[in-house]
């Protein structure tokens, strides 16, 4: 079955040609100083139908996540303080404390959603020897300069910087102003920042320019490069990284290998929340899984509002549409329990395949999850398949979806709970540290 997803820098849908018989997977992972939100996990979602889609197709996916741990300071403009230690300072722990609570607090959040594991979960800080020596090779390649406040990447030394998200530098003010020292380019970032003087941060480590800390963007193409290789299938992340973050990683990385970085760029939209409804973390106000929880309401029937919408598109989430979303779950279960209950041993196996291949069609035509959802609704009242083919039909497209749509004892539902809490705690190791045990006294 032929894939094709939609390219950010290209600007339209292509056909998906994998490098190798093993599609390459990076995902913009979290930056673990609070929990994430239901608009962060909405991303999640989509890179899971990326991969879940993919491999329905008979293609294997080699999946890199990154856990964002230091560096990432509250501006993207390489200002401000770290948000580590924002976060340690809010709750009066450690950074590195804070950071673990809150990336075992995300993986709980997505085994709720049924978000299958990376292959790999690493972590910024465990792979700051990958980030020095990629800074290293750019120094080398004339790419950077020493300022006070750190090392920077010089954008100006690349005509073709920000093409992703159409960055242009005309007309911006040049010199601007860093704490403690002046960038060349606005579009300039940091490599490295150095530890403030007479201040000991919590996360610092010696570098070949001074004491201090990676910049947020260098992680990310360190990790990637070390797992994945120069060249990757699909990166992806959501629709704020385009112009900054994803574009420096394009630079940083390209003019370190001198090849291309990243052959299909892939983006989710946001969520909008509804008036009375936050979502920002900068205020502490938003809403997670455990909020979800509290009101009684199946995490998957957010992972089935989030196929109501197409993911390149923005998608609307208030109390009234989640609700929506609960009653059109319960109803899809309730007919499948019915299907379950009839006694019908007849089959229609052309039938019932040509219905798997619309459905694999369908979804591999850029993720088309609203137009699946309707596709299955129509497979539930086909007048030719049986109901055996029916419930055949179900388990293959729930494959993708992941809403739990079989009825199944809660011993089998709990081994596929452990199974896949296992794979997440066997994707950290692969990236070099350990889980840990995650708290799910409400999940």
């Amino acid at each position: 079955m032929a894939l094709s997803f939609f390219d950010t820098m290209a600007g339209h849908v292509r056909p998906f040609e994998p490098i190798s018989t093993e599609a390459t997977l990076y995902s913009c992972g979290p930056t673990v100083y609070h929990h994430a939100h239901l608009g962060n996990l909405r991303t999640y979602v989509f890179v899971d139908t990326i991969k879940r889609v993919t491999e329905a197709t008979g293609l294997p996916v080699r999946h890199v996540m990154n856990i964002t741990d230091v560096g990432h300071l509250v501006s993207d403009g390489d200002e401000g303080e770290d948000k580590m230690e924002v976060g340690a300072a809010r709750e009066g722990l450690d950074a590195w404390s804070i950071a673990k609570r809150y990336e075992q607090g995300f993986v709980a959040q997505c085994e709720a959603l049924h978000i299958a594991a990376p292959s790999i979960l690493c972590r910024a800080t465990d792979h700051i020897g990958q980030q020095i020596a990629m800074i290293e090779a750019l120094e080398e390649k004339g790419y950077t300069y020493t300022i006070a406040d750190g090392v920077y990447f010089d954008t100006t030394r690349i005509d073709e910087y920000g093409t992703l998200g159409g960055v242009k530098r005309e007309g911006q003010k040049e010199g601007a102003r860093v704490e403690a020292g002046e960038k060349r380019a606005p579009t300039d970032f940091a490599l490295w920042k150095f530890s403030a003087e007479g201040v000991q941060r919590q996360m610092e480590w010696d570098a070949p320019w001074g004491r201090g800390f990676p910049g947020w963007h260098i992680e990310c193409s360190a990790m990637a490069r070390h797992y994945l290789g120069d060249t990757i299938d699909i990166h992806t992340g959501g629709i704020d990284h385009i112009p900054i973050h994803h574009a420096n990683e394009i630079a940083q990385s390209e003019c370190t290998t001198g090849k291309t970085f990243v052959n299909y760029w892939m983006h989710g939209a946001f969520m909008e929340a509804s008036e009375g409804v936050k979502m920002a973390k900068s205020s502490g106000e938003f809403l997670t899984v455990w909020d979800l929880l509290e009101r009684d309401v199946d995490p998957l029937a957010f992972r089935l509002l989030c196929f109501r919408t197409h993911y390149r598109k923005n998608m609307k989430f208030s109390w009234k549409l989640l609700d929506d979303s609960v009653t059109a779950l319960r109803r899809l279960r309730l007919r499948v329990t019915a299907l379950e209950a009839e006694a019908d041993d007849g089959t229609a196996p052309e039938a019932l395949a040509a219905a798997q291949a619309e459905a694999l069609a369908i979804l591999s035509d850029d993720l088309a999850l609203p137009k699946a959802l309707v596709f299955l609704q129509s497979q539930l009242k086909s007048k030719v398949l049986t109901a055996a083919d029916k419930l055949a039909f179900v388990d293959y497209v729930d494959g993708v979806l992941q809403l739990n749509l079989r009825s199944s004892p809660a011993e089998e539902a709990a081994a596929r709970a452990r199974a896949n809490s296992a794979r997440w705690a066997a994707a950290a190791e692969a990236g070099g540290h350990e889980l840990g045990d995650v708290v799910r006294a409400s999940l």
